[in-house]
């Protein structure tokens, strides 16, 4: 068979990448070996966990460990595994090039982070790029793997300078060797070949590490008596003891999540979260649970501080890792917490578990459903009882992502709408929760007002809450786009409905029926100019300084979901909404008495089309024709001057 060799390019981003990754996380050399021993852990998990249901792929080698193996002489440290090892197409792509939204994410990562001065290591493991982080320390990288039940290995090599050669080798095993050669050594740093610098490195960082992380140590052992020489009298002659090399495990592999609590410390339980999460920053709270009786299982979950940047992504996984016996049965698992809950870290070890479970029956069965019901509870009731500052640090973050259980959580709908905060036009900035909101209502008041939009200080001064403000009425101010579905999916709140401040008649008190009757003409006037924009035209309920707005029926779409529909590439007709005018507003008195005098005069269509395009700005929409907009109202300024001006010349007339 030939053997195959080339050399290839890095991908444009991923040279981009390496730059970023040298150049800019220099001040963490060290975090290059704890991703190496992390990419190690996850190929024996792999391994392992085939081997449930193909005992035969192990063969002999059945002892898991990551070896480690500082050479002195020739500047190179190796980190070694027996795990399940890559094929060559599977290292071209999963070494020669990273997936491209993850690249771009953290590409944006970097770039959001240099703008604060600040970099965190954490992104190299986050976006999956941490074999990457070799280079940080290495001027050379060299990986040797063969993939379980193949003849045929692969070598791939690179400087970093943007390419790589790769070729088929031999390996006498499988599993994956990552040789670096070490650059040159600066003055103040650390040394890598160094026992106690590999040491320490290894338990700050890999001490949680399943599988035995070992290494060839020398150290002083005792001649055996048959071997010493001895004088006449029988005593030793010389030396007593010699150097030998034995092989020591570095790390405790202690499942931490087993132990209990009063057991581990607090930096225990942060450095594994570091482990199993690879995020830099101390989790917020977290949540050791060990349940016995009809079901039993451990579990050891942590709320982080910061929003991952790929939590939005598609290929985002969940944070929950599945073991059985403390035997790795999948991370990503997405059957043990609802996907608004997708933000939580942590271990789930289940005894009773069928090892060799799909995905498929993992959703059908009753233990993981149990499980599952008995996490979200306890989920449920640490986010209830953290204290005020700790809660409002969680919700900044995870806000958007716990809204996501309205829609789709039937079940704990309520307890999750307990533990959604937002601003109002009376907190003054803060949130609040719509507990808070009821207990502030006015006396008669039977509704929770609401309005949705972007920005919440263009809400705040929307016309359609004149008339709610002036009553001294609260309106809450929901400015993600997931409040329109929870709105939608909730309906009420501690028995309240849950009323939109800009759809529908606000029952605040009727309009007088002469006056709706004085303006009849009028109005039928505004809807026959405005029928391609409007369905209706009527005196509003909303309205207390404004000319005019633009409401919905109870049923219609709100503008503001208009535009995420569209946002997101759905095809929606935009819906013709009520002009509604307001008939105590001085300006609309008098364009009603030009229309009166001469319902044909030119000025009564301008004013028309001013009245719509006013209540498009007032609520942040866009005019179709600002131009048009802009110099209909120069116009009208113009001709707003009046005659005693133009006598006494200090005006010009139009």
């Amino acid at each position: 068979m030939e053997h195959r060799k080339e050399t290839r390019q890095f991908k444009t981003e991923v040279q981009r990448l390496l730059k970023l990754i040298i150049n800019s996380l220099y001040s963490h050399p060290e975090i290059f070996l704890r991703e190496l021993i992390s990419n190690s852990s996850d190929a024996i998990d792999k391994i392992r966990f085939r081997s449930q249901t193909e005992p035969g792929i192990l063969g002999g080698d059945t002892e898991f460990k990551i070896r480690i193996i500082p050479d002195r002489e020739n500047r190179t440290i190796t980190v070694e595994d027996n795990g399940i090892g890559m094929t060559y197409d599977e290292v071209i792509e999963n070494i020669g090039t990273i997936a491209q939204s993850g690249t771009k994410a953290f590409l944006d990562a970097i770039d959001e982070l240099k703008k604060k001065d600040t970099l965190a290591p954490e992104l190299i493991g986050q976006f999956g790029v941490g074999f990457y982080s070799s280079f940080i320390v290495a001027d050379k990288v060299t990986l040797v793997t063969r993939a379980a039940g193949e003849e045929t290995a692969t070598r791939w090599e690179s400087a970093g300078d943007g390419s790589y050669t790769i070729e088929e080798t031999e390996k006498a095993s499988r599993g994956t060797s990552v040789t670096l050669t070490l650059k040159k050594r600066g003055e103040d740093e650390p040394d890598y070949l160094n026992e106690w610098t590999i040491r320490s490195i290894v338990k700050r960082h890999s001490d949680f590490v399943s599988y035995p992380v070992v290494m060839d140590v020398e150290h002083e052992e005792p001649i055996p008596d048959a071997e010493l020489l001895k004088d006449a009298d029988g005593k030793p002659i010389g030396s007593t003891t010699r150097k030998a090399i034995r092989e020591e495990t570095l790390n405790s592999m202690k499942a931490i999540w087993t132990r209990n609590r009063s057991e581990v410390t607090d930096e225990e339980y942060d450095e594994f979260y570091k482990h199993i999460s690879h995020d830099w920053n101390p989790p917020l709270a977290r949540l050791h649970l060990k349940l016995e009786g009809t079901t039993e299982y451990h579990a050891l979950l942590y709320i982080p501080s910061k929003l991952p940047f790929d939590l939005y992504m598609r290929e985002k996984k969940h944070g929950i890792h599945l073991y059985c016996k403390r035997v790795f049965i999948m991370d990503d698992c997405r059957e043990l917490v609802p996907e608004y809950m997708s933000f939580v870290h942590g271990v789930v070890d289940a005894p009773d578990l069928n090892l060799n479970i799909s995905r498929e029956i993992l959703q059908q069965d009753s233990l993981v459903r149990n499980i599952r019901k008995n996490l979200v509870k306890k989920i449920f009731e640490l986010l209830e009882g953290l204290e005020a500052g700790k809660y409002e640090q969680f919700y900044a973050e995870f806000g958007p992502v716990l809204k996501i259980g309205i829609p789709t959580d039937h079940e704990n709908r309520e307890r999750i709408a307990k533990l959604l905060r937002y601003r109002t036009t009376k907190s003054e900035g803060r949130y609040i929760s719509l507990s808070d909101y009821v207990t502030r209502m006015q006396p008669d008041q039977e509704e929770i007002y609401y309005i949705t939009g972007e920005n919440p200080d263009v809400l705040l001064n929307n016309p359609h809450l004149e008339r709610l403000k002036e009553q001294d009425i609260e309106v809450v101010l929901m400015t993600d786009p997931i409040d329109e579905w929870v709105v939608q999916s909730l309906r009420q709140f501690e028995d309240k409905k849950f009323a939109s401040a800009e759809k529908g008649d606000l029952d605040l008190g009727k309009i007088d029926d002469r006056k709706k009757s004085e303006f009849g003409d009028f109005f039928g006037f505004l809807k026959n100019e405005l029928a391609d924009k409007v369905k209706d035209v009527k005196a509003s309920t909303h309205l207390k300084e404004s000319l005019s707005c633009l409401s919905g029926d109870k049923h219609d779409l709100s503008p503001y979901l208009e535009k995420i529909l569209k946002a997101t590439g759905q095809k929606t007709e935009a819906a013709k909404r009520v002009l509604e005018i307001n008939v105590d507003h001085a300006a609309v008195a008098n364009i009603k008495f030009v229309f009166e005098k001469d319902r044909n005069d030119p000025i009564l269509k301008d004013y028309a089309r001013l009245l719509y395009d006013l209540a498009l700005v007032s609520e942040g929409g866009h005019v179709d024709d600002p131009a048009g907009f802009t110099k209909t109202i120069g116009r009208i300024m113009a001709e707003a001057v009046t005659a005693e001006e133009l006598a006494d010349k200090t005006a010009i007339e139009v």
